[in-house]
Parts: structure tokens; C-alpha cells; sequence
């Protein structure tokens, strides 16, 4: 029997414009002509005798940061210590928490800025009858997703307070995923408070919370799913040293 499968990952396509420099994505392709160009000057086989004329069709990253489409951040992204150990990179994480029972919690009525608190991750957790275990892979949906070619993209979202990603790791979650840009609150937003206050702690709260688990950002299609009852799969990918690994995040039903 084949089994449905829903795919939560973004498209991985050069950035439209006016994306800020620090996230853009350039993405090149290369087609057959090239590849039959590339086949005769390597190997002096002249694209007369390839099928149709024709050599390979390849394609290259000019420019894609471990961050710039649907990943897993490792512990190693938050700080270089956790809880009195290195923080684990993307490569030293073990695979066991990337394929796991998952289970949606239904955000959208947030406003941006207005953080995701503990109780009402418990109320969602209720209302979708879902019975939190440890390893369990919990997504968050804002619906932010919507404005993902958008140049405010990483401007919107709800965020998730560091208290509800507490609780959730004091769960046995150690995956736990968003479709917005970040699981924190937007970045402007966070600068702000932190200058207001002058404090510490204030800025990428929920990253900073000395806890070594794992977040899923910038997924998309969590409308498609089910408050529960699926599986879902998110291999980062094994980069060396990484502190996140660009991953096709998928829900199998």
C-alpha cells in the first residue's frame, strides 16, 4: 500500500528580489548544450554521439546558507555550550529524533509578536487529542508560511516564548518545528525589547535556553495535515561541523 505523503519543505529556488542579502538564495542551472560542451572538451566526445545532441543538465548553488530554506537547526546554533557540554553540530545528532509521531498545534490566530505561551500550547495539545510522548515531533502552525516569498517574511510570526519551549523539551520533545522564519519572535521585534530593557536573554529567548534540542524552520503545508496521527520525517542534511542542515521535511500519513 502506498502510503500518503505531504510534503512540508520549501522549494529551494533563487531568491526574488529585494531579499535581503544575508538570506538570499542563487541558484543556477545548467542545461544540456553546456553539458554537451562540458562532455567534448573532457572527453573528446562530440555531441553528435550523445542522444538527441544532448550532455547532462546540472545545477549549482552560488549561493544557499544552511539557514536560507527549510532546515534543522542544531543545538551548536544557539551557543558553543550547552549545559556544561559542546553543542552538538547538525552531523553529531542522532537520527533517531528526525523520524518520529507528529503532532500540529494550531497557532494562526496569533498576532506577530504575540508569543506562543505554554498554556496555550497545552490547550492546542488538548484540542487535538494528541497524547504527548517523548520524542514526538511538535509543529507549530501560524500560517505565516502564506508570505513566504514575501521581503517581510522573517518579519512575521507569532514566536514561542522560552517557558512553552521549556515545557515542551520537559516533555521529552527534543524536535519541534515552525512555519514561520524563526521559532523565536521576528527579529526586529526581539532587538527592540532587548534595547529597551538592556538586559540579557531578552534577544533569541527561546534559542538561548541552554537546552540541546533541535528546531524545524520556514515549513510550509502544515494546513494539509491532521492535528495528529502521522509520522513525519526530517533528515537534516550530514554538514560537517554544521549548526543546521537544509532538510525535506515531509509528514507521512
Amino acid at each position: 500500500m502506498i502510503m500518503p505523503i505531504i510534503d512540508l519543505s520549501a522549494t529551494i529556488r533563487s531568491s526574488p528580489p529585494g531579499t535581503l542579502e544575508a538570506v538570499r538564495v542563487d541558484l543556477a542551472n545548467h542545461d544540456h548544450a553546456l553539458g554537451a560542451a562540458q562532455i567534448q572538451a573532457l572527453f573528446q566526445v562530440p555531441a553528435a554521439l550523445l542522444r538527441n545532441g544532448e550532455g547532462w543538465a546540472t545545477d549549482t548553488f552560488t549561493r544557499l546558507g544552511t539557514h536560507d530554506t527549510t532546515h534543522v537547526d542544531a543545538p551548536w546554533h544557539y551557543n558553543s555550550v550547552i549545559q556544561g557540554q559542546p553543542a552538538q553540530t547538525i552531523d553529531a545528532l542522532p537520527l533517531e529524533w528526525f523520524f518520529a509521531p507528529g503532532v500540529v498545534l494550531d497557532m494562526r490566530h496569533k498576532e506577530d509578536g504575540d508569543p506562543v505561551r505554554t498554556e496555550e500550547v497545552q490547550a492546542a495539545l488538548e484540542t487535538s487529542g494528541h497524547t504527548l510522548r517523548p520524542g514526538d515531533i511538535v509543529l507549530v502552525h501560524t500560517g505565516r508560511d502564506a508570505f513566504y516569498d514575501q521581503p517581510d517574511y522573517l518579519f512575521r510570526g507569532p514566536g514561542v516564548t522560552p517557558e512553552a519551549t521549556r515545557w515542551l523539551y520537559d516533555q521529552g520533545v527534543r524536535v519541534m518545528g515552525i512555519d514561520a522564519w524563526g521559532w523565536d519572535a521576528p527579529l526586529d521585534r526581539q532587538a527592540r525589547a532587548a534595547l529597551t530593557r538592556q538586559e540579557a536573554g531578552v534577544f533569541w529567548a527561546a534559542h538561548q535556553l541552554d537546552l540541546p534540542y533541535c528546531q524545524i524552520e520556514r515549513l510550509v503545508n502544515l494546513a494539509a495535515l491532521p492535528p495528529s496521527g502521522f509520522m513525519v520525517a526530517c533528515f537534516p542534511l550530514k554538514v560537517q561541523g554544521g549548526s543546521a542542515g537544509p532538510c525535506r521535511a515531509v509528514a507521512i500519513l
